[in-house]
């Protein structure tokens, strides 16, 4: 299966099989980098059929993968910073989620995939709180129920069509499998929970340079190796070492 053509390129690519209407940064509601929302990007789906360029058959044929939720929260911790206030927002947010995947049902979609959250309290931007010990149970509370909420939505969902049009796709404990796997195997090589790529100056980022062009970060002795690439995001072994454990359910999504 080809990687979909990006939404950017629609003009100028074979879109047949498949386009990633996915924005670096969006989630369901305004987030920090202020993207294009799922909500946009379903309208740009809805465009494409409008215009004909995916029939009936095109949609009802074709996989449906949903993944949002994650830069939400960390809107939410960064701006709100009310943990008091959590539940409410998850339910808004599960909510309008809910909203999204029925109406890519009702655009014809018959095989919907509903990522489950990650498990963010194993994010490096976290565990450094415990020196990259562990993960931080606390904060991955915040995902499980996430989840809990999304599995019984798609129960009820499906309950009510009659047959198994929206799934699920475990990234909560794919990640914590692949984390568990390395630490298991690294015999002195590199911590999973401890970012590749970090700063070494307060301010900076993975990969800034002041003027003078000194690196204001440091990179591990072996990126190869590593799982997280920074404090936010997989390194390329990360990614491989998760899909590894999505496997045999990403065989069943695609029978």
């Amino acid at each position: 299966m080809e990687t979909p053509v990006a939404y950017a390129f629609k003009n100028s690519s074979n879109i047949q099989n498949g386009i990633n209407f996915a924005y670096g940064g969006s989630g369901l509601f305004k987030t920090l980098l202020d993207g294009r929302n799922l909500t946009v990007q379903i309208d740009s789906f809805e465009q494409l059929i409008k215009q004909n360029v995916y029939s009936k058959s095109d949609i009802e044929s074709s996989i449906v993968f949903v993944n949002s939720g994650a830069n939400d929260y960390a809107t939410f911790a960064i701006k709100d910073r009310n943990l008091l206030g959590i539940g409410k927002f998850m339910k808004s947010l599960v909510d309008e989620l809910n909203v999204n995947i029925k109406r890519i049902h009702n655009l014809g979609a018959k095989k919907i995939v509903v990522s489950l959250l990650q498990p963010i309290g194993c994010l490096p931007t976290v565990t450094a709180m415990s020196l990259y010990y562990g993960c931080i149970d606390l904060i991955n509370m915040v995902p499980r129920n996430h989840n809990k909420m999304i599995l019984q939505i798609v129960e009820d969902h499906n309950k009510k069509i009659g047959e198994p049009v929206f799934r699920t796709l475990d990234l909560y404990n794919s990640f914590f499998s692949a984390i568990k796997t390395i630490q298991k195997n690294r015999k002195g090589l590199m911590n999973p929970l401890e970012p590749c790529c970090a700063k070494n100056f307060a301010g900076y980022q993975c990969g800034i340079v002041d003027p003078k062009g000194n690196k204001k970060y440091t990179l591990c002795e072996k990126p190869e190796l590593s799982f997280f690439w920074d404090n936010l995001h997989l390194s390329q072994n990360g990614w491989r070492s998760v899909f590894k454990q999505l496997e045999p359910s990403l065989s069943q999504i695609t029978k």
